[in-house]
Parts: structure tokens; C-alpha cells; sequence
């Protein structure tokens, strides 16, 4: 990317770290109003001698995600260094991954926490991402996932795979942005053809949005490469 190229203006940002960590960075998150967060249970597969090289001690660990404004993202970044202490023994990594696509309500969700400037040059950025291949992730209430697949099908997914999730969050923020969404969540992970992908999230929107009883939130980032699909 040129250095006169502006960068995609959401971020995920990502936390693997020891549950008292992830927990302590939730608060981080609520300070800054951010709505929702999901944790999950996660287990390494590295060998002790990477784990003990990166400083994170044992292999169960949390892994929580939430979507942002890049800006923001980069903030909480430093932040957590600082107040988590990441990068010392026993603590985690935290790393974002750019955002190439959301749906209408996440978008309008995103948009109140970043400068109208950054809007405007949203959808030429995404366009600039795009790759042969794209992730399309679906965050939905417990018990939803087999619909997301049927409606992802038809538009040429061939398959998912389903993750269980918490929400940790806000209260007041997702009150102040009109959203309510159960704690128990499933995360479908698709990975889908270039051509596909927009109509596979319009798909998943139209039967599992955030005016369905599933709240689904849909977004997609960019697959550099792969294998075996």
C-alpha cells in the first residue's frame, strides 16, 4: 500500500491473554464506550518453549475481539501495552486485523465513533482491500447458526465453521446505541470467493440482521492466501 493510500478505517482488535487479563481490558473497552465485546475460550497449540519465548505462560488462555474505528483501535493498542503489561512472562498479545466489509447497522454503529472525513473514504478503501478471497464473519444469538448457513448458501458458501462466544460489553453504551443482544453468542466463520462475498453477507443480513431475533452483526476481512479450499 502507497504511502498516499488511506488505511481501511475499522479494525478488530484482538486479545489472547490469561482470563484475569481479558477481563481487565474489558474494562479498558468501557471506558472508551466501546458496545460490545466477545470472549472466548481458547487453547494454544504452540510448544512450552514458544510460549515461554512469547510470555504466555500456560496454553488456556481467552481470546476476546471487538470491531472499532482504526483510530481508536490504535489507541486502545498502546493502552493495553501499557496498563496489561503485554509483552512481559504471563501476560498475552493483542493485534488488530483491517475490516473490508459490515453491514448497514454496524456501519451506522461504527460511524458515530469516528470523524465524518473518515466515512466519506470508507467504501474506495474497502474496494482497494479486496483479495481472491474474503472471511465473512457472522456474530449471532446462541442457536442461530444453522440459519446463517442456510441463507449463505444459496449465494455460493460451501460451508462454515461455528464458534461459541460470551458478550461482554457495556451496558450504558449499548443503550445510548439502541442495541440489545443476549450474552451467549455463535460466530460463523465463512471463507468465500471474491464474487460471492457480498451477496453471501447481503444473504445473512437479510435473515439474521440486527432487526432479526438472531442480532446478527455481519463483517468480512481480506484472506491474502490459503490453501485447501
Amino acid at each position: 500500500m502507497g504511502s498516499n493510500e488511506k488505511k481501511p478505517a475499522f479494525r478488530i482488535l484482538f486479545l489472547i491473554a490469561t482470563q484475569k487479563l481479558v477481563h481487565k481490558a474489558v474494562d479498558l473497552l468501557k471506558e472508551e464506550a466501546v458496545p460490545v465485546q466477545y470472549i472466548m475460550y481458547a487453547q494454544g497449540t504452540a510448544s512450552s518453549e514458544i510460549m515461554d519465548m512469547l510470555g504466555l505462560g500456560g496454553v488456556e488462555k481467552d481470546l476476546m475481539l471487538s470491531l472499532m474505528p482504526k483510530a481508536l483501535a490504535d489507541a486502545l493498542l498502546k493502552k493495553m501495552q501499557k496498563k496489561l503489561h503485554l509483552g512481559m512472562p504471563n501476560t498475552g498479545i493483542a493485534f488488530t486485523v483491517a475490516v473490508a466489509g459490515c453491514s448497514g447497522h454496524t456501519v451506522r454503529l461504527m460511524d458515530t465513533m469516528q470523524p465524518n472525513e473518515e466515512n466519506a473514504a470508507r467504501r474506495d478503501e474497502w474496494e482497494r482491500m479486496e483479495h481472491n478471497y474474503s472471511a465473512v464473519v457472522a456474530i449471532v444469538n446462541q442457536g442461530y447458526s444453522e440459519e446463517v448457513m442456510n441463507a449463505a448458501r444459496p449465494m455460493g458458501a460451501t460451508g462454515g465453521t461455528v464458534f461459541h462466544s460470551r458478550r461482554i460489553g457495556s451496558e450504558e453504551a449499548q443503550k445510548f446505541w439502541g442495541i440489545s443482544i443476549q450474552e451467549e453468542r455463535e460466530v460463523v466463520l465463512i471463507l468465500a470467493e471474491r464474487e460471492k462475498k457480498k451477496e453471501i453477507m447481503k444473504a445473512i443480513n437479510q435473515a439474521c440482521g440486527m432487526q432479526s431475533e438472531a442480532h446478527g452483526i455481519v463483517l468480512s476481512f481480506p484472506v491474502d492466501e490459503m490453501t485447501g479450499f
